[in-house]
């Protein structure tokens, strides 16, 4: 029987499933499109990337109707978008239209990247918010892995393939809108806007015995309420935290290796039907190892994952470079460096990102701090998923340029990690106010 915080917590984090599969399933329709449209390579990274426009847009608005009108509203909100979106390319007949629809299903995803984590780490006590915060991201990743499986499996389902891989996602999303009426109201929410016998009865269901300390502290703490501006010297350590490990996360390549997994191992080597099926292994590979991490996060922390992580992530994405060193890369092993390279960023940048930027912000500017490293993160994810196919297609030896600078991104990330990141493990959120000496 799951326990109340865990369920509404996993009710939530299914905009991370949603998330997961709309950034993900292009990867199988992008060439399909590409010759549909007869995309250049310019215009084919622009029409996977308008997902990711979206996204930008999706992430600077979010924080404005969760702190406005709350965040179980906003994220029900957001479940309709991703019905259009869904419902919108599966009957599109035009490239404007198409790009028009991903671009709805990517303000969803921005938006949810917002909303999703904040509502969770809000909800959850101070001992299980790793945990609960991170299914947000143990949803992304199924997300992903089931977008490969149903990608492979509608390949061969002629010229509308594409539109099966995309139509997919009507299902879930109407499950997501469905379930989010039966969760309460974020405590935490409702405490900024002076409810507080509602969230007092929120946070003793959820496990928290101390509630009326809570509401204490959060109006002590939160003493400029939700007119608060994110933007002071108060809160530079939050933002500095949060822009540069949004920035780094995206400076890996992961998002040109989840778009373009099929290109990527057509590049290497592997035929149509394998370049389909290796994804597969990449999106288990993903989804194992995010669940490793959150056996993990809560007892190692989030810097330690970090730390291991940026050092395995800078072999694996090394051995890549020097795959396609040369101008004929045929390299099997690439599915084995992608393979490691998916593991450790899960085990690591993947687990922690939405967890650590949810935590770090108080409570009054925590939905405008969601928004802006939410919104660094989906800036980097467009520049890198709409440049990745113009420089592999502009030289020869492409995807070596492209992995040797993730690769030392990953390095500068290490540095970053090791010199800056604070440690946030245990902590309630209002402790972690503290810590960071935010008053």
């Amino acid at each position: 029987m799951l326990s109340y915080p865990m369920r509404i917590a996993l009710i939530a984090a299914l905009g991370g499933f949603l998330f997961g599969f709309e950034t993900a399933v292009i990867s199988g329709a992008e060439k399909i499109i590409e010759q549909l449209w007869q995309l250049s390579a310019f215009w084919q990274g622009f029409t996977v990337a308008s997902s990711l426009i979206g996204t930008v847009f999706g992430s600077v608005i979010a924080g404005i109707p969760a702190q406005k009108f709350g965040r179980r509203p906003t994220l029900m909100g957001i479940a309709i978008l991703y019905l259009i979106s869904a419902a919108g390319c599966t009957i599109s007949t035009a490239w404007a239209l198409f790009v028009f629809f991903r671009f709805i299903g990517g303000i969803a995803v921005g938006a949810s990247s917002v909303v999703g984590p904040m509502y969770i780490s809000e909800v959850s006590p101070a001992q299980q918010r790793g945990r609960l915060a991170g299914s947000f991201q143990v949803n992304i990743v199924a997300g992903i892995f089931i977008a490969y499986i149903t990608n492979f499996l509608f390949a061969g389902a002629g010229e509308s393939s594409w539109r099966w891989m995309l139509g997919i996602m009507v299902l879930p999303a109407g499950l997501f809108a469905i379930l989010l009426r039966t969760i309460p109201e974020s405590p935490r929410w409702l405490v900024l806007n002076n409810r507080d016998d509602e969230a007092e009865k929120v946070f003793l269901r959820t496990g928290e015995l101390n509630a009326s300390k809570l509401i204490r502290e959060e109006h002590e703490l939160s003493k400029f309420g939700s007119q608060d501006k994110l933007f002071s010297s108060r809160y530079k350590k939050p933002i500095f935290f949060a822009v540069m490990l949004a920035m780094f996360n995206q400076l890996s390549g992961i998002n040109a290796i989840l778009y373009y997994a099929p290109r990527i191992f057509e590049m290497a080597g592997f035929d149509k039907s394998q370049s389909y099926l290796q994804p597969v292994y990449i999106g288990a590979a993903n989804l194992i190892f995010t669940l490793l991490a959150m056996s993990f996060i809560d007892k190692f922390g989030r810097k330690t994952l970090l730390v291991i992580g940026s050092i395995g992530m800078i072999i694996f994405l090394g051995l890549t470079a020097s795959a396609f060193s040369t101008e004929h890369a045929h390299n099997k092993f690439v599915i084995v460096y992608l393979i490691g390279f998916i593991a450790f960023f899960a085990f690591s940048q993947g687990a922690v990102i939405w967890v650590f930027i949810s935590e770090i912000f108080p409570n009054s500017v925590r939905s405008k701090g969601g928004s802006l490293g939410s919104f660094t993160h989906w800036i980097m994810a467009a520049a890198i998923s709409w440049t990745f196919p113009v420089i592999v297609e502009g030289s020869k030896t492409g995807g070596f340029y492209s992995f040797v600078f993730y690769c030392a991104m990953m390095i500068l990330h290490l540095v970053f990690v090791l010199k800056f990141l604070p440690e946030t493990k245990g902590k309630s959120l209002e402790d972690i106010q503290k810590f960071l000496e935010i008053d």
